[in-house]
């Protein structure tokens, strides 16, 4: 797999029936190890490593209702009030972060109400604060501590 712009970190991948996969932090699970599952795994070490997010009020792929279709969000790290704290699109390395990209998590945050936003391919992180009062979001250098 392609190196990301995150340090680097033990990730558990096992090789077994023709098929690689990595253990989720989270789920606690090996899953296939796709482009896209190996830029989640990163954000996941890094939330947790890096920035001390507690693993506990993170999840990770769960489904929500949008406009009478289902989407699947990357990583939600809640609050211990249940409040969201942050959402994060996760793209594969291959895939540019473009306009669309934000138009996604700005729809899967109508119905999640995030304080903050990241999102990355692995090699490019954007993080946004939320403001609802204006209906806009501002870009950030970096993550916020959680909080």
């Amino acid at each position: 797999m392609e190196k990301l712009n995150f340090p680097k970190y033990p990730l558990q991948i096992k090789n077994s029936e023709n098929r690689t996969t990595v253990l989720d932090l989270i789920r606690k699970k090996h899953l296939v190890l796709t482009p896209e599952e190996w830029v989640r795994q990163h954000v996941l070490h890094f939330l947790i490593s890096e920035m001390k997010y507690p693993k506990s009020l993170i999840n990770v792929e769960k489904q929500i209702k949008l406009n009478g279709t289902t989407k699947r969000y990357d990583i939600v790290v809640y609050r211990n009030d249940g409040s969201i704290f942050l959402i994060v699109e996760c793209k594969a390395p291959k895939v540019n972060v473009t306009q669309d990209v934000f138009d996604q998590i700005a729809r899967y945050n109508l119905e999640l109400k995030s304080q903050f936003v990241m999102v990355t391919n692995g090699l490019n992180h954007y993080y946004a604060i939320i403001d609802y009062k204006n209906q806009c979001y501002h870009f950030l250098r970096e993550l916020p501590e959680y909080h």
